[in-house]
């Protein structure tokens, strides 16, 4: 069944399910661990991963698929810029990641 965006147009489900796969991949493996690091119990740490990456999921399903546009072409530049501004927020993300070794 192909995911259908709100017009009912098919849409590319990979870069949904690359997102998706990811965010569960860090939030259910750094998540415990990291609460776990600031004092919080394990099942509170599993239990508050799940939920986030419940609303990552949820963020990810309205922003990739609801509302995509699959005939709209994204200019190079403007791919490009993007590129550029995930970079610091992706070394913020090993940054924060890293938080747990250093306290615990």
């Amino acid at each position: 069944m192909p995911l259908r965006n709100r017009a009912g147009v098919p849409v590319d489900p990979v870069p949904f399910v690359v997102v998706v796969g990811l965010a569960f991949m860090i939030l259910l493996s750094f998540g415990p661990l990291y609460g776990q690091a600031l004092g919080v119990s394990l099942e509170t740490g599993i239990t508050a991963s799940a939920a986030l990456f419940v609303l990552a999921a949820a963020a990810a399903f309205y922003r990739q698929v609801w509302n995509a546009d699959p005939d709209a072409l994204v200019p190079s530049a403007l791919r490009a810029q993007r590129l550029f501004y995930l970079i610091p927020i992706l070394t913020a993300l090993i940054v924060a990641l890293a938080v747990p070794l250093l306290v615990g």
